[in-house]
């Protein structure tokens, strides 16, 4: 999950830092800073979060780093001209980035038709196959675009980086770099990672066979390629073997990314949570009998891995097997739109709001609201739904790792039962303390729910306990530390 910065005026040009050769490196689609263009023409900063931010932020002011990243939007891209592509240190937090920008309709192909409409369905097991994929020559077409964007971070990492130095290059978005930047750079150490899934040899023979085999030789570029779990690397190693006989000379890697508990306690007890806190309680109610309702919560993009649709599928069902649960209970769904600009997402999201109308409207009484949904993005109130958790369901239909299941046992006041997908990298971690499903199994699931309610407080608090600590075991800045030494030691 992505905290909110505050946006502040970019400087001007002529203060960013000059170029100069750096040691350690990192490239990823997003940077720690976007830009839009205020009413008076000035360019506006805003910084975002999450784990790169924090961990690059760990490397220490005495080893000279740059992050490369792309121009987003168009305010991004009047500050690669303005800048001449180098940010200034005052709008990124004091880190050295270097932004790219390609043409629009390059990184339109490469980042929503590539990237996000056929990597990540690969990696999430999500087409439906008897209609897609189809790869002709508008994919092949498209496919340019990718090699054309990842031949952009290649030559710019190339650029900025001094003899020897480390590379650590971020994700499906960027799966053909380490191969691309071998070519222009054999100094270099060069390491990628992947924050998705991987998929396993039948479906990623989906993909044309060429293809599929530039990806993973593009890959094993890297001196050492690392995976959120052994699941996901033994799948990548698994494809390699099959399609090119091995993974080579390219170490293979687990890093399982964790959460960050100052960060999250800290924030969390801020003014502005407390403030949603008091305005979720009132919407949420109590029972009959005075006491406060219970709570399952779910904060999610609406990703179509995520499985939104059949969380609300399996509350519906908890509902109408255990009538004794209505009025009771409150399901807190956060889903915050996502690629939007994609029709096959706007569509889900609007199927999200309509399961929660149908159950609102069948078991919905004056007084009680069965499912409380929240479609616009906001931290604070998302840190407050963690807070007042009773049970936290995840159940992603696959998903690299799920921070959303790593958070909320480290937030919630009185400890919470977390119903997690066998499918989520998570499970790997915390599945001795979860109530593990089949996300494809609403029955299951509602099962699983009831259990989860039903929880003595002692045992939930206890599994709550033992969920934090496991969730916090690689937080985002020795997550980052321990893929950068690990990379300097090969």
């Amino acid at each position: 999950m992505v905290s909110e910065q505050p946006k502040q005026p970019a400087q001007p040009a002529q203060s960013a830092q000059p170029a100069q050769p750096a040691q350690v490196l990192v490239a990823s689609n997003r940077g720690p800073v976007s830009y839009t263009v205020g009413d008076d023409g000035a360019l506006v900063a805003k910084r975002g979060g999450g784990g790169l931010v924090s961990g690059l932020s760990a490397i220490g002011p005495d080893v000279d780093a740059v992050w490369v990243c792309a121009a987003l939007g168009e305010g991004d891209r009047e500050a690669v001209r303005r800048l001449d592509g180098r940010l200034d240190p005052a709008d990124t937090g004091g880190q050295r980035v270097r932004m790219i920008a390609v043409p629009p309709e390059v990184y339109a192909d490469a980042y929503n038709h590539i990237a996000n409409s056929t990597l990540w369905f690969v990696h999430h097991l999500l087409y439906q196959t008897p209609l897609e994929p189809s790869f002709g020559p508008e994919f092949r077409a498209r496919w340019a675009s990718y090699e054309t964007y990842n031949r952009a971070f290649a030559q710019a990492l190339a650029d900025e980086a001094a003899e020897g130095a480390a590379v650590l290059v971020q994700d499906y978005h960027l799966a053909l770099v380490p191969g691309m930047l071998r070519a222009l750079r054999p100094d270099l150490r060069i390491g990628h990672f992947s924050h998705t899934p991987w998929a396993p040899v039948d479906y990623f023979r989906l993909l044309p066979d060429d293809i599929a085999r530039q990806l993973l030789r593009g890959i094993l570029g890297a001196d050492r390629a690392g995976f959120l779990t052994r699941r996901w690397a033994d799948a990548f190693t698994a494809c390699c073997t099959e399609l090119l006989g091995g993974t080579g000379s390219t170490r293979i890697g687990v890093h399982g990314l964790g959460s960050d508990a100052d960060f999250l306690r800290e924030r969390s007890h801020r003014p502005d949570v407390a403030d949603r806190m008091a305005a979720l309680r009132a919407q949420i109610g109590s029972a009959d009998t005075g006491k406060p309702r219970k709570t399952i919560v779910r904060v999610d993009r609406t990703e179509l891995s995520k499985n939104i649709v059949r969380g609300l599928y399996a509350y519906r069902q908890l509902l109408t097997d255990h009538p004794e649960w209505r009025g009771r209970v409150v399901h807190v769904a956060f889903a915050y739109p996502s690629r939007q600009d994609l029709a096959v997402y706007r569509e889900y999201t609007a199927e999200v709001q309509r399961v929660t109308d149908e159950i609102n409207t069948r078991f919905g009484t004056y007084g009680w609201t069965p499912v409380i949904l929240h479609v616009d993005d906001d931290f604070a109130r998302s840190l407050a739904a963690y807070r007042l958790a009773d049970v936290a369901l995840v159940n992603p239909i696959r998903d690299g790792m799920n921070l959303v299941a790593k958070e909320i046992p480290v937030v919630s006041d009185h400890g919470c039962a977390l119903v997690l997908s066998r499918e989520a990298g998570a499970y790997e971690e915390l599945g001795d303390d979860a109530l593990v499903i089949n996300p494809y199994d609403i029955s299951a699931t509602a099962t699983a729910l009831r259990e989860a309610l039903t929880l003595p407080d002692s045992e939930r608090a206890e599994r709550s306990k033992r969920l934090a600590a496991a969730a916090t075991a690689l937080p985002p800045q020795r997550w980052f530390l321990d893929q950068l030494e690990a990379l300097r030691q090969v």
